[in-house]
């Protein structure tokens, strides 16, 4: 594979990714693009066949906490840190 991707390729993602690029972006992008390709083309050579796939590194099965009924925050506790506050709720700028 070569290290260096064409230009045209580079555009490509460039405009992919709505980057304007100039011609000293583009030569470098090039390279480092092709960099990049060429390390992941190294793990196509790892013999993968006895390995199964899987969604995560570990084994992992509900993480989810139970449900537990309790007492919520007091409103003074949950204001106190609050930017603006009206005594009673949050006062956020109008954004419509």
């Amino acid at each position: 594979m070569s290290t260096q991707l064409s230009e045209d390729d580079v555009l490509k993602v460039a405009s992919l990714s709505r980057l304007k690029l100039s011609e000293t972006e583009v030569n470098a992008l090039g390279q480092q693009m092709g960099s990049v390709l060429k390390y992941i083309a190294m793990l196509d050579e790892l013999d993968t066949d006895a390995i199964e796939p899987m969604a995560h590194a570990i084994e992992i099965s509900n993480v989810f906490r139970e449900d537990q009924l309790r007492e919520s925050l007091p409103r003074e506790k949950a204001l106190s840190n609050a930017p603006q506050t009206d005594g009673n709720y949050f006062l956020v700028p109008a954004i419509l």
